[in-house]
């Protein structure tokens, strides 16, 4: 990697739960060296629980604050440090969280089709939204909701269905460029 080439301060995953940020996060992260910050991973240590018992214990709302409180330590402590922040589904429903994450780097939608999400999050009992007689018409509905919040939010929107984490790093990584060295 050409150190001159320009890239922003942060890169920011946004997207629906199963769209690859994880995934997507770690690819970045081995080929920039930038801190990775997985926000949802970051949550569940400081809780000492995962996500799924913290909604049954103390519901949506106060996980929600939690990822409010997050992206303001993340923001407020720019000090030189460059990160890669994989960010939860639902981080966007808050309209303060939308003008953090848009200030603090370059944001990128991972975008996946319903089914796509569904197939990828199906087997995961962990996810507490989507616990529910008929997931998919949940799924549905969380998109649709999102889907302005996550416009709003991003810089670039990637449809991940069919590219590996690799190539997603890749695209990511030149769009970026572009974006940064073309203001």
């Amino acid at each position: 990697m050409n150190l001159q080439e320009p890239l922003p301060k942060n890169l920011i995953l946004i997207g629906f739960m199963g769209s690859g940020k994880s995934t997507v996060g770690r690819e970045l992260h081995a080929r920039l060296g930038y801190e990775l910050v997985d926000m949802d991973t970051v949550i569940e240590q400081r809780e000492g629980r995962p996500i799924s018992r913290i909604f049954e214990e103390n519901g949506e709302e106060y996980f929600r604050d939690l990822e409010t409180a997050l992206l303001k330590e993340l923001h407020g402590c720019q000090s030189g440090v460059r990160r890669i922040i994989s960010t939860g589904g639902g981080v966007v429903g808050r309209e303060e969280n939308r003008r953090l994450l848009h200030n603090m780097g370059y944001v990128v939608w991972l975008h996946a089709p319903v089914a796509v999400v569904y197939e990828r999050t199906s087997r995961n009992r962990e996810r507490p939204l989507l616990q529910t007689e008929n997931p998919v018409a949940k799924i549905e509905a969380l998109m649709e909701k999102r889907q302005p919040w996550y416009e709003q939010t991003s810089h670039l929107r990637v449809d991940t269905n069919g590219l590996d984490g690799g190539e997603l790093a890749v695209g990511i990584l030149e769009s970026a460029r572009y974006f940064f060295s073309n203001p």
